[in-house]
């Protein structure tokens, strides 16, 4: 049976036990579960009854990248998931992916996914990007991040290929990777609404908007020139 290692940075966040939880009630059963506390000073006892069902270590404060980073570094799985503390998964979202990804022979692969509130009540449709084919992929990825990366299961020899997170960028690590997956690998799409992405006062996505709007120009500016040629090539090869 293949292994699935889920990455749980967590920092101050006391939601925690609801992604615990959600890891806790899949489906799939060959799931490994890593919490990297990222130098937290508050909720930490939240993860004390869950200590003999997870890997767990502590560091000093970082980032969600190099929380990741070390996560994967420890992960012993065949494909790696990464789950925020203030996010939820369905039951089924580890082995319908897994099954997805084989079907697929996929290393990339992210899904729908709906919000949340503070309370955990949906207050969305399903708001996962569905590209119909690379060229839309490359497209967007050249201007901004498509994909929430909690909805994503990687093989873990994506990372040998194409490095990890890069710790320098605090807000858009994530958006970074992709772009340098996509260089190698196709990102698969699955439409069912597999997480729960929670939207509150405290997310960093709110509190940090000014210094990720300014990362995003760092990253977008990073890939725009390969990403530009990927687009080309395939117009070109499309019009063969």
């Amino acid at each position: 049976m293949l292994k699935v290692s889920v990455i749980v940075p967590f920092f101050n966040c006391p939601f925690i036990s609801h992604a615990l939880d959600s890891l806790l009630n899949q489906t799939y059963n060959d799931i490994e579960i890593i919490v990297i506390n990222d130098g937290s000073t508050q909720y930490k006892e939240k993860i004390i009854p869950y200590l003999d069902k997870i890997i767990y270590t502590e560091k000093e404060n970082g980032g969600t990248a190099s929380a990741l980073n070390v996560g994967i570094q420890l992960a012993t799985g065949d494909y790696i998931c990464w789950l925020s503390s203030d996010d939820i998964y369905y039951p089924q979202k580890i082995a319908l992916q897994l099954e997805f990804m084989t079907i697929n022979n996929a290393f990339f692969s992210h899904t729908n996914y709906y919000a949340i509130n503070a309370k955990g009540n949906i207050i969305t449709p399903p708001i996962g990007f569905h590209p119909s084919n690379k060229l839309e992929v490359l497209k967007q990825m050249s201007k901004g991040n498509i994909i929430n990366g909690c909805s994503t299961m990687i093989n873990k020899n994506v990372f040998t290929s194409v490095g990890l997170f890069d710790e320098t960028l605090l807000y858009t690590h994530d958006y970074d990777l992709w772009a340098r997956i996509i260089q190698k690998f196709d990102l698969h799409y699955l439409s069912e609404p597999l997480l729960l992405s929670r939207i509150h006062e405290n997310m960093g996505t709110k509190k940090y908007a000014s210094f990720i709007k300014e990362e995003n120009k760092i990253v977008i500016n990073r890939h725009k020139d390969t990403l530009t040629q990927l687009i080309t090539e395939y117009i070109a090869k499309e019009n063969l």
